[in-house]
């Protein structure tokens, strides 16, 4: 059965228009990416300090998105029906939220500094974001989960729940420093002073996140969050943050003088070694709760988590005097590769950057910007496939977000140096070289190309291949990048070859 001429002129098409859609792969997935990241890493803010040209870019794309994703998700009102078991859905969409509002500030902070690093002011820019971002966080939907912790009703507000009553306090302070608009004033107050209360009369300055769950690190961020609201509310807990230390010393930090990523509050023990989630989170408000006692957490944490090992650099998520442990994976920690946890370098770029090691974070924000795969668009592929795509897509994009804007608290000696890691070249060889692949299949005309024998319903077929190609340009154009690359990929093995009569034996590309 000899190549019909329709089905001949079909083929030519469908050789065209996938050597068009190559082109296009290669320019959006790995070419512009490539000098996104080159754009991103020459950037002297990334080395020096000060607000990240990516960021910026980062914040003007994420903005209306996240706006867009909070409102809708109130109005679903979904968050209600989960539960504990569903960490991901639960916490990541608050924390997020939490996240962008920092960024926020320390964007509004700098710009009110003297640097317009775009036109309109961010707290302008943002408005909308940042009132769905804090509805968000305060709305009792949200808080589903944790009232089902402890017990139904009210309780989840005055009772221990650190975690969530520290984002409550966190997302009231930085929407009235943004805004002006004290309509949160009450439910920060309330949670400043009960807060601070119960925390200053536990037996050993801890609480639990949920019950029989204590997580150090959180009981930090309170006592920070607690010290910032101070300076909107004309209030003074410096009492209470200066006894709140002893929640980190003793018994409750381990022989390096770290705390562990889990403690017992009630029998002031700890759980477990200390880890690189939780220690670069907790060294990100450490500083600024305690200056002198912050400073030395993050001396320790640098010494014993800091590691450099196959051409990439960062921070470790199990110490490097404990053995083993070298590939892992959990919701905190994120996979942990050769040593390196994935949260761990992300937060460590921000606590590095607080803490003025910018030796530091400089070479781990230049992987975090390779590793990102930044496209076009202003998505970054990599933080979005690791988020939630269901109950918080964003969480990745707006944590790093928040890591790139943190700044050297002041008083901080900042420490320069660094360079770019290995790692990172790789990856730019990775990208152009592949692109430089797809190109060269694109233009040149491949030996013995183009049907040699029609398959059987040849129309069938070449529908079957448009249905790919739309639902390509269906997925780029929704931003649902993972999918259209699956249907590119398939498109790509048009039009089929077969080896005999009639029968599909095997399947080959002719491009």
């Amino acid at each position: 059965m000899k190549t019909k001429p329709v089905f001949q002129n079909k083929a030519r098409t469908i050789t065209l228009v996938n050597r068009v859609l190559m082109i296009m792969a290669a320019l959006y997935f790995l070419i512009l990416p490539a000098l996104t990241i080159l754009w991103g890493i020459s950037d002297p803010a990334i080395r020096k300090g000060g607000i990240p040209r990516s960021a910026v870019y980062l914040f003007q794309k994420l903005t209306p998105r996240y706006e867009k994703w909070a409102r809708e998700r109130m109005a679903s009102g979904s968050a209600g029906a989960l539960t504990g078991a569903n960490i991901s859905g639960t916490e990541w969409p608050p924390f997020g939220s939490a996240y962008y509002l920092w960024a926020v500030e320390s964007l509004q902070k700098s710009w009110d500094g003297g640097d317009h690093f775009m036109a309109q002011a961010p707290n302008d820019y943002a408005r909308g974001a940042i009132e769905a971002s804090t509805a968000l966080i305060l709305d009792p939907n949200t808080a589903g989960w944790v009232r089902k912790y402890w017990g139904g009703g009210e309780n989840y507000l005055h009772q221990e729940d650190i975690f969530y009553r520290m984002l409550m306090i966190s997302a009231a302070t930085t929407y009235q420093k943004l805004t002006g608009d004290a309509r949160y004033l009450p439910v920060l107050r309330d949670q400043v002073e009960t807060l601070s209360t119960e925390v200053d009369r536990s037996k050993f300055g801890l609480l639990d996140d949920y019950p029989q769950q204590c997580f150090p690190a959180d009981v930090v961020a309170a006592v920070a969050n607690i010290r910032e609201a101070d300076l909107l509310l004309g209030t003074d807990h410096s009492g209470f943050v200066k006894r709140a230390m002893r929640g980190f010393q003793g018994n409750l930090a381990d022989r390096r003088g770290l705390p562990p990523y889990m403690a017992d509050s009630k029998q002031g023990e700890t759980w477990g070694p200390s880890r690189g989630c939780s220690n670069s989170y907790l060294c990100l408000f450490a500083a600024q709760a305690w200056p002198e006692f912050g400073s030395k957490l993050y001396e320790a944490y640098d010494q014993y988590f800091w590691q450099t090992r196959w051409g990439a650099a960062g921070f470790r998520e199990f110490p490097n005097d404990l053995r083993g442990h070298e590939w892992y994976w959990d919701v905190d920690s994120g996979p942990v590769v050769a040593g390196h946890g994935i949260s761990a370098c992300a937060f460590g770029v921000g606590a590095a950057r607080v803490n003025g090691r910018m030796d530091r974070a400089y070479p781990v924000a230049s992987e975090m910007l390779a590793f990102s795969w930044p496209l076009p668009d202003g998505t970054l592929l990599i933080p979005r496939i690791l988020s939630n795509a269901t109950d918080a897509p964003y969480v990745g994009e707006a944590s790093i977000l928040y890591n790139l804007t943190r700044q050297p608290l002041p008083g901080i000696q900042v420490k320069l140096g660094g360079s770019i890691p290995l790692v990172v070249y790789g990856v730019l060889f990775i990208f152009l070289g592949r692109a430089f692949f797809l190109l060269r299949s694109a233009i040149r005309r491949p030996k013995g190309s183009g049907s040699k024998i029609t398959p059987p319903y040849p129309m069938g077929h070449f529908l079957l291949w448009g249905t790919l190609v739309l639902l390509f340009l269906l997925g780029m154009a929704l931003s649902h990048f993972v999918w259209a690359m699956v249907f590119y990929v398939v498109a790509q093995f048009f039009p089929l070859k077969v080896t005999g009569p009639g029968t599909f034996r095997s399947f080959k590309r002719s491009v």
